[in-house]
């Protein structure tokens, strides 16, 4: 006797609600682990990774988005050009901790409270991307490295929750800001990216954009709410301690700084040009070399490769490429001779280009963070041009500048 169409909606119900449990045992559990940042330069910006718990698996697996190959064929010609690839390895867990362990590097680990059809979309999706080619990216820096893959993976399995509760929210970081305060343990590394990045890099973040940094999305995850209100991070807990020195909570102010040395270096110019004009002469030899090189690098970046972020550098105005054109000035002034006739000109056509550096941070549409530099540099430029090219060319450089003999 056929069952009634009610009894079977029910039984169908009931049965539904008893594999639900089931059914939920059954899906991974999907969490974030976050390591801080190392010692090496590479490792200055922290790491992270998307765990899967599955529990058909032998145990966690680490979906880490940051691999690359050194020995790739033209891997060190498409580093210096910004046409990287990296890709997606899902490795043990536990072989992944082992190398932070050991260097010393916190590890933390947010589980998520996603939806048993979340987690198992997530888990699935990553799985498919961790094969063969679909495991390769283009990487940048800013915007496609390894922790913006883990960001926009979850917030693709959230659908788009992430971005729509982090993306109209800033705290003003930049990613020079946050370049310059990650990389400020390593000073050479931290001057070159306050040169190096043009204004591209000083527009304020969002907490979204922010993700570009494994620690300031795990900030931001701890603050994600989902649509019933609860929070998106289950639990949090630390799988290894922190060894190392910190980084710093906010860049280093360097305005008043550089202001002091700007000045200093223009007086020492002053001076040594009366005193010591020889030596002057060495002096601004090896600068306008430095400086000419810096330039000549910056112009590189900005005509020759996909470094978008150092496309119309300001600081090329004030460590200008033009300065190689002033080292056989430099030395003809270091051997007692005087300079040929375009030397002044030239010198004059450097300090131009400071002065406008200078005038570019008084209009609002050039945002370039770049006053350190123009408070450092300009007085420089215009003391070696005071000394080095008066108007009145033709004393020996063996008398001085006052024009009796020393």
């Amino acid at each position: 006797m056929p069952m009634p169409e009610r009894l079977a909606g029910r039984l169908a119900v009931l049965l539904l609600l008893c594999l639900l449990p089931a059914l939920a045992a059954a899906a991974p559990r999907i969490g974030v682990l976050t390591m801080e940042p190392g010692e090496l330069f590479f490792e200055r910006f922290g790491h992270n990774a998307i765990v899967v718990d599955d529990p058909a698996a032998a145990g966690p697996i680490a979906y880490n988005f940051g691999y690359f190959d050194l020995e790739e064929p033209g891997f060190v010609n498409n580093f210096i050009h910004g046409h990287m690839r990296y890709w997606l390895v899902a490795l043990p867990m536990e072989r992944d901790l082992a190398y932070y362990r050991q260097a010393g590097r916190g590890v933390t680990l947010q589980w998520l409270d996603l939806s048993p059809q979340q987690a198992r979309a997530l888990a699935d999706s990553l799985a498919e991307r961790a094969s063969g080619e679909n495991a390769r990216y283009d990487y940048d820096y800013f915007t496609s490295n390894c922790s913006t893959q883990v960001r926009d993976a979850l917030d693709r399995a959230l659908g788009g929750q992430l971005r729509a509760q982090l993306s109209g929210r800033s705290r003003g970081h930049s990613y020079r800001s946050e370049s310059v305060r990650l990389a400020s343990p390593a000073p050479w590394m931290a001057i070159g990216f306050h040169v190096g990045l043009s204004g591209a890099a000083d527009r304020p973040l969002s907490r979204y954009d922010e993700g570009f940094i494994p620690m300031r999305l795990r900030e931001a995850l701890r603050e994600v709410r989902l649509e019933d209100g609860r929070p998106l991070v289950l639990a949090e807990e630390t799988l290894a301690p922190h060894r190392l020195a910190p980084p710093p909570d906010e860049a280093p102010r360097l305005r008043g700084k550089a202001l002091v040395a700007g000045l200093l270096l223009a007086g020492a110019v002053l001076l040594a040009g009366r005193r010591w004009p020889r030596a002057l002469a060495g002096f601004a030899l090896a600068f306008w070399l430095l400086a000419g090189l810096a330039g000549a690098l910056m112009l590189y970046l900005w005509m020759a490769t996909a470094h978008s972020f150092a496309y119309g550098n300001e600081n090329l105005l004030l460590l200008s490429p033009l300065c190689l054109g002033l080292l056989p000035g430099a030395w003809a002034l270091l051997h007692g001779r005087e300079p040929g006739t375009w030397f002044r000109a030239l010198l004059v056509l450097v300090v131009a280009g400071a002065v406008l550096a200078g005038f570019l941070k008084f209009l609002p549409f050039r945002p370039q963070e770049n006053v350190e530099w123009v408070l450092l540099l300009l007085p420089l430029h215009w003391a070696l041009l005071r000394r080095l090219a008066p108007k009145s060319a033709g004393v020996p450089l063996d008398q001085g500048q006052g024009g009796s003999p020393g």
